[in-house]
């Protein structure tokens, strides 16, 4: 697990070794270059020495042949079965390293190497046969990679400020990535805040020739178009909890120890009690957040820490626990400028102080929990969206009136917010009402805080990438599972699998993720949606798997947050910070937002006429990241 970063094109050694040095967090055990003139392709490279320790993992790496290098950032967990066939194959290796691997099984099979690969990965390759230079991505986006494409040359890097080090690329802000921004929170690939830089998505590659892309094709697709499978219960059951624990032992595989999230909710806990399972009396060592202040078990953040206790005592792991409070605000600047992209939630700030705490226990391994909501199901909206045939029979004349209705509901309480939000897209149907899901402020709200030239780049409502998206979907694939297929593709890869490589790599932490190993993915994706969702349950495959393993309580009590109380920050601790960020000088001088529709939005938010606390903090994430990547030289961190 690395930080990688490269170009074809007319640069020089100079910027590999600022754009390496951009990237020294990520791997803080050694680094190198590599750098060919005639050719004008050059790799950088930090490491952080996960698998076989000794300096025969310096990177770049080449092969025996010295016909093909690489910079990697990932693991394979299959590199050890792998190795073994292409030894049998004549293949040499002067070390232990699944880097190697990846050079030799391209060697053998080319740029279709990918469907042999079980892992998390982004990686640089160059062929000194065809001068070609291959970009890749693993399949659900666990490892970032950001390029650019100049009239210079292609740059590309593991986070986006490395890319920033050169002064040509165009720092000009993309207006569709932020009007994603403030509707979901996140900029759905291959946008990103900026037209000159885009994120590869997951499961992509690109082949470039003389400094252009010549090609650039997807080899993953999420398996939702294959048919379901009606396996009897039991057999369903036996057969996710079959592949998880294979996941997991897969994912163990480590020559350093390996550690744990663990907030006492039921994908880390499965994730924990499968690991101590297989590492038996060694004890595994799993980390937790407490919150001080009790405004924290406001906003639907219930307290995870008693359940994290009762987890950890049940399995016979070791809990180390980090306590915050209030003083989580004041690392919001270091939290936006870790993740690179203006994400307007607070729970990576979480993520960053567990990956510290465990950082300093010496653990630099983590696995983590994330991707069970996005594969069994588990938020709010998917239990809402089954229940809607109960009341979508209904007139549109009445949904009309259920619209204008939600307009006099004030959102005082968690409660009336989802009332509101339920109602006020009650006129839409089919693929958009799905999009409705994940807004955050209705769209059009959203399309008026922007300046008019601005707004006119804005694409309307039902025709962004997301809509574009469900709309190439086979229509035979149910509503649910095309909801599961946007929670995947866009949600978990953009926002939670970012921030979480983003945060953890900032300590020098890989963070794993055993609930989206391949084989389980396609698991999920092929069992109906009864062993999904059952009424207010989600997830009910999983629970019934790990009933074996974890105290009930634990398995069946309700989805908790994973957030931080920023309704309340924003009347208190940050509202200095709100009152700075969106005043009208601040406004007039970024020329993004309208000042005159932000305080009016602002005013209503107050009023607690609507809730627009995300769509707010969104804002001030846009322009403290605009301080931090667009106005200096080079990223800095306020």
């Amino acid at each position: 697990m690395c930080g990688i970063a490269g170009f074809q094109g007319a640069f020089d050694e100079l910027l590999l070794a600022r754009m390496g040095q951009m990237l020294a967090h990520r791997g803080p055990d050694d680094h190198g270059t590599w750098f060919d003139v005639e050719h004008r392709v050059g790799f950088a490279h930090r490491r952080l020495s996960i698998i076989d320790l000794s300096p025969r993992g310096h990177q770049p790496m080449w092969d025996a042949t010295r016909s093909v290098v690489t910079v990697y950032n990932g693991e394979l967990y299959n590199y050890r079965e792998l190795r073994d066939e292409l030894l049998a194959d004549g293949f040499r290796f002067s070390s232990d390293c699944d880097t190697e691997v990846l050079l030799n099984l391209y060697l053998r099979d080319g740029d279709k190497l990918f469907h042999r690969l079980n892992g998390i990965y982004a990686f640089a390759l160059w062929d000194t046969r065809t001068r070609r230079l291959l970009l890749a991505r693993d399949g659900i986006g666990v490892k970032p990679l950001y390029y650019a494409q100049t009239e210079r040359g292609l740059l590309f890097a593991s986070e986006l400020k490395a890319l920033l080090q050169e002064p040509s690329i165009d720092r000009a802000l993309d207006a569709e990535a932020l009007r994603s921004h403030l509707t979901y929170l996140w900029c759905p690939s291959p946008h990103t805040a900026l037209r000159g830089v885009r994120k590869l998505p997951p499961g992509a590659a690109l082949w470039v020739h003389e400094g252009r892309i010549e090609r650039e094709w997807t080899f993953y697709e999420l398996p939702y178009q294959q048919e379901a499978v009606d396996w009897p219960e039991f057999d369903a059951v036996v057969q996710v909890r079959k592949q998880l624990q294979r996941a997991v032992d897969r994912q163990l595989v480590s020559d350093v120890p390996v550690g744990a999230f663990l907030s006492g909710g039921l994908d880390s806990s499965s994730v924990v009690a499968l690991a101590q399972r297989r590492l038996g009396r060694q004890r595994m060592q799993c980390f937790t957040i407490g919150f001080k202040d009790p405004e924290a078990r406001t906003e639907s953040m219930a307290a995870d820490l008693p359940y994290a206790q009762s987890v950890a005592s049940h399995l016979g792991t070791d809990l180390h626990t980090i306590w915050v409070g209030a003083e989580m605000v004041d690392d919001l600047p270091r939290m936006i400028f870790h993740l690179d992209e203006p994400q307007a939630d607070p729970a990576p700030i979480n993520a960053l102080y567990i990956s510290r705490l465990a950082r300093e226990h010496g653990i630099k391994v983590l696995l983590s929990g994330a991707g069970g909501d996005d594969l069994f199901t588990g938020y709010r909206r998917h239990y809402a969206l089954l229940m809607e045939p109960l009341w979508s029979w209904l007139p549109g004349g009445v949904r009309s009136l259920m619209r204008a209705a939600s307009e006099r509901i004030h959102p005082t309480s968690e409660a009336r917010r989802r009332l509101a939000k339920a109602m006020r897209y009650a006129e839409l149907q089919g693929d958009a009402r799905i999009e409705s899901y994940f807004w955050w402020i209705a769209p059009e709200i959203v399309s008026g805080l922007f300046t008019p030239d601005l707004r006119a780049a804005v694409a309307p409502p039902g025709e962004g990438i997301v809509a574009r998206t469900l709309a190439a979907l086979p229509p035979s694939i149910p509503p649910l599972h095309r909801m599961l297929y946007l929670e995947a593709k866009y949600f978990l890869a953009d926002h939670n699998l970012n921030y979480v490589d983003k945060v953890s790599m900032a300590n020098g932490v890989e963070v794993r993720v055993p609930l989206l190993d391949p084989d389980l993915v396609a698991l999920a994706a092929r069992l109906p949606i009864k062993y999904k969702q059952r009424g207010r349950m989600g997830k009910w495959v999983l629970r019934k798997a790990m009933e074996p393993y974890l105290p009930r309580e634990v398995l069946y009590r309700e989805k908790a947050g994973f957030g931080a109380p920023l309704r309340h920050w924003l009347r208190t601790d940050l509202r200095p910070l709100v009152e700075e960020i969106l005043s009208e000088q601040s406004l007039l001088a970024r020329g993004v937002f309208d000042p005159a529709a932000v305080r009016t939005l602002v005013r209503q938010n107050a009023e607690r006429r609507i809730d627009a606390t995300y769509t707010i903090f969104s804002m001030i994430c846009v322009e403290l990241w605009c301080r931090m990547f667009v106005d200096p030289p080079t990223p800095r961190m306020l």
